[in-house]
Order: structure tokens, then C-alpha cells, then sequence
């Protein structure tokens, strides 16, 4: 038999009563962690609450739990029609380098959100920042796939096939991590991708977003 009571969070804010309960060992999910899993995935409190208390506390396993019913979610929501939106620019400080992002939504009351206008700000700046070449994988034309797969496969010459298969495949995701959008590092947190940071900005709007296309100009490049 445990003991309950109930504090105070604010979430943007807003104050929401938690009740927090304790067993013997003590207590299943402190609001500290609440707090800052909601803060990272935008999923609510009781179900931060419930992901915590199930891995018994383990913040880095709570958060993948989320990240899984996130990309559920999003998944439920891929096929919705996404018609609205906004295109977002960067243009760097010495004026020699600039971005356009299309980003789109279901709705345009949703185009005005705060998270939608800060998650295309961050899209723009991450293009800026990492030169990628396409948003998936799937977008990269098949001849600079291919041309790409010989300079590996070129660079493990004299190994064994398997080897050299295995390694030019290595190689090749490492590839497309570094070149395509979605799978890039966040700049501003590398613990999460920019197809990690779409699904949870889709968790807490409840819309379909999708980076349709960008641009990226830089003087001298062609």
C-alpha cells in the first residue's frame, strides 16, 4: 500500500495538478521528469507519467517509448492531405549563403502555430548548415548512387566480395545520414535526427507536416 499526493506543474503556463504516487520504494514518477520528457517529446502528462513509471523512472528509456507511439502516430497521419503551409527563408550574415524551405500542413490555422513557425525556422538553418542534397533517401537520382557505391566499393578494392559488400553498405548509410535531410543530426541536438524532430512537432500539433522541398544557394557553388 502506497501513500498519494498531489503538486503543481506549469506547462506553458499553465498549472496542471499531478498526483504523484509513492510505493515503499518511493515514488514512481517525479514531476522533474515529467516536465522535462513533455519538453522533449510534447506528448501529455499522463502519458510521460505512465512511460516513466513503466521503465521505472529511466528517463532515456521513457523517451524512447514516446518517440515509438510519436512515430505511430505520424504514421496514422502520413496520408492526410497536407495543402497549406509556408516557405521559410535564412539568409546567412555575410549574405553569401541562403535558404527556402517549403513546409506544409494540413490547415492554415495550424501555418500560424508557433511550433510550425520554429520547427521551419530550424529546417532552414539546418539546410544552411549541412548541405544536404535531398530530404530522404529515396529523392537522391540513381546515377550519384551509383557513382557514390563505386568510390566505395573503389576504396575497399583487394578485400574480399563479402567485405568489400559489407563496408561499401556501411559506408553508403553513413552517406546518406550526412547528405539527406530527415536523417541529419539536428544542429541544435544531435541526440535527435530532423525526422525525430517532425514527428514530434506532428505529436504535439495532432496535423500532418511534410517538408515538401528546399533550396539552398551559395555564392560561387553551382
Amino acid at each position: 500500500m502506497g501513500c498519494f499526493r498531489t503538486t503543481e506543474i506549469a506547462v506553458g503556463g499553465v498549472f496542471y495538478a499531478i498526483l504523484q504516487v509513492y510505493k515503499w520504494g518511493g515514488m514512481m514518477a517525479d514531476t522533474a521528469s515529467i516536465t522535462k520528457l513533455r519538453e522533449q517529446t510534447g506528448a501529455g502528462i499522463l502519458e510521460c507519467k505512465n512511460a516513466l513509471d513503466d521503465v521505472q523512472g529511466d528517463l532515456e528509456k521513457a523517451l524512447e517509448i514516446i518517440k515509438k507511439k510519436g512515430v505511430a502516430k505520424a504514421a496514422k497521419k502520413e496520408q492526410r492531405v497536407t495543402t497549406e503551409g509556408r516557405i521559410g527563408t535564412y539568409i546567412h550574415t555575410n549574405g553569401k549563403l541562403g535558404v527556402m524551405v517549403e513546409l506544409n500542413c494540413e490547415t492554415d490555422f495550424v501555418a500560424k502555430n508557433e511550433i510550425f513557425q520554429q520547427l521551419l525556422k530550424d529546417v532552414c538553418m539546418q539546410a544552411a548548415a549541412t548541405k544536404p542534397i535531398a530530404i530522404r533517401r529515396e529523392d537522391i537520382p540513381a546515377h550519384t548512387v551509383e557513382e557514390q557505391k563505386k568510390v566505395f566499393m573503389e576504396e575497399a578494392k583487394g578485400k574480399p566480395a563479402h567485405i568489400v559488400e559489407k563496408i561499401t553498405s556501411g559506408k553508403m548509410d553513413s552517406f546518406y545520414k550526412e547528405r539527406c535531410l530527415l536523417e541529419q543530426p539536428f544542429i541544435k541536438d544531435n541526440t535527435q535526427t530532423i525526422q525525430d524532430l517532425l514527428v514530434a512537432s506532428i505529436a504535439k500539433i495532432g496535423e500532418n507536416i511534410k517538408i515538401n522541398r528546399f533550396v539552398r544557394f551559395e555564392v560561387g557553388e553551382c
